[in-house]
């Protein structure tokens, strides 16, 4: 099964424009050079006749800082070539870069199938989700997206295109650097990943409201090797910290009633109304989180068990809205993640406290629990708790309060996302990832010109 297919293989121009760039935060634009690649060939003349900004490549912008940027370069939009083919016998699928997790659901699973991991939206495409690893609710089970990858194609920094694997111990180094390396390795051209069977298109998902913080992860701790799938939304405002932890798996026919089962397979995500084209600043204050969550939390089942929700509604809720992102006004917002052991899990109340403090509560606010890291060196997930709060952006507070919490993280052996960062300092990154150097080393064997570069890359001195 495939979709409308893409030439990649072309004699024809990609076209090219000059473009102002974010990322999903909008906090730091830049401007760039876009191209849009018709195959790996237009690519690799790019990669060869490089500047000295140099190129990299981008899918649908959804990393939240700079890493999808880079001012003055040549950005590869990749989202031109997304053709991908579902093998069935094997429960794999093979898709160009630009191949979105959106196109892919809608062909898999009718057929039967889900992807491995998926993060809180489905507008991520392949190349996107390799080079910033994302994970979703099933970490704790089943790790990061490339601990599913079998093969890539990438091209490197001499635009030679090289086949990796994590299975061939000339090439294994090079792929789990390209995993989590943000796109500074070389240019993800297509890869392969396994699936995830499933009999029906519908979830069977456990709800129960937590009334503090403690309960929430006391819950979870005790729990969540139960379930595939888990995820607590945390009220940030409320002094308890009470939340709404939300657990499940694919649902079985047998879990289906009469109706729904006469159509197992559906897959239908709802119609997208747009946010406000403007938002003015201060629109999100204290009083208008205060309400949201009041609203959030007392709209779950105080505890339900085997509710069926659909696929969007249980991993995509967000993407409901399109450009949600607008809400935050025109300064933007930031997303501050990290993971910690679970010695550390204190590190979540003291972040949320914190955050209030400066008049800065967090609007969307997810704990998650990961399971053991990847061999990938600079992926992020390792085995503890992750926070992530999203916080307006223009708060002169908030700044030293973020410093304040790196510090905390980095003692206590934890790091932050590189694909929600957008102010982390090159030395908390040297600190919280210890395999740096390691990856470093890899990268300048792979681009020994120095082409890839981003924003994020030249910030952190990758």
């Amino acid at each position: 099964m495939t979709t409308e297919p893409v030439a990649i293989t072309s004699p024809l121009a990609a076209s090219e424009h000059d473009q102002l760039l974010s990322g999903w935060g909008r906090t730091a634009p830049s401007r760039a050079h876009v191209t849009s690649p018709l195959s790996a060939d237009d690519i690799q003349l790019t990669i060869r006749a490089a500047g000295p900004r140099g190129v990299l490549a981008r899918g649908l912008g959804r990393s939240y800082g700079d890493a999808a940027q880079s001012g003055g370069a040549s950005v590869f939009d990749m989202t031109t070539l997304h053709a991908f083919d579902l093998d069935v016998e094997a429960g794999t699928v093979t898709a160009l870069a630009g191949a979105s997790v959106d196109e892919i659901l809608r062909a898999i699973v009718p057929a039967g199938f889900f992807v491995p991991v998926t993060a809180g939206t489905r507008f991520v495409t392949v190349g996107g989700a390799i080079a910033a690893d994302i994970h979703g609710k099933n970490h704790h089970v089943e790790g990061s997206f490339g601990s599913h990858v079998t093969r890539m194609s990438v091209i490197d920094g001499t635009g030679e295109l090289l086949e990796l694997s994590p299975g061939d111990p000339k090439t294994a180094d090079m792929f789990w650097a390209t995993v989590g390396g943000m796109g500074l390795t070389g240019v993800i051209v297509d890869a392969t990943f396994r699936l995830i069977p499933i009999e029906t298109s519908r979830m069977s998902v456990d709800t129960i409201r937590c009334v503090d913080l403690d309960d929430v992860m006391t819950r979870m701790i005790e729990g969540d090797d139960d379930y595939r799938y888990s995820v607590a939304w945390i009220d940030s405002v409320a002094p308890s910290g009470r939340g709404v932890l939300t657990r499940g798996d694919h649902a079985t026919r047998a879990q289906l009633n009469a109706k729904e089962v006469a159509h197992p397979l559906d897959y239908a995500t709802p119609s997208l109304p747009s946010a406000p084209a403007f938002v003015p600043n201060g629109l999100l204050n204290s009083a208008s989180v205060r309400a949201f969550n009041e609203a959030w939390f007392r709209k779950a089942p105080k505890n339900r068990r085997g509710g069926i929700e659909s696929i969007p509604s249980f991993f995509h809720p967000l993407d409901g809205v399109r450009d949600w992102n607008r809400i935050y006004g025109p300064q933007g917002f930031l997303q501050y993640q990290f993971v910690v052991p679970d010695a550390a899990g204190w590190l979540v109340e003291r972040t949320l406290h914190r955050l209030k403090d400066v008049g800065a509560p967090s609007f969307l606010t997810v704990l998650k629990r990961f399971g053991p890291a990847n061999p990938a060196p600079l992926s992020f997930p390792q085995s503890g708790w992750t926070l992530a709060a999203d916080v307006p952006a223009g708060n002169d507070r908030l700044g030293p309060v973020l410093d304040e919490l790196d510090e905390l993280v980095a003692s206590e052996g934890g790091r932050l996302y590189l694909a929600k960062d957008s102010r982390q300092s090159p030395t908390m990154l040297a600190r919280t990832y210890p395999r740096l150097g390691e990856w470093q080393a890899i990268k300048d064997r792979m681009d020994p010109r120095g082409v890839f570069t981003s924003d994020l890359g030249r910030r952190l001195s990758l």
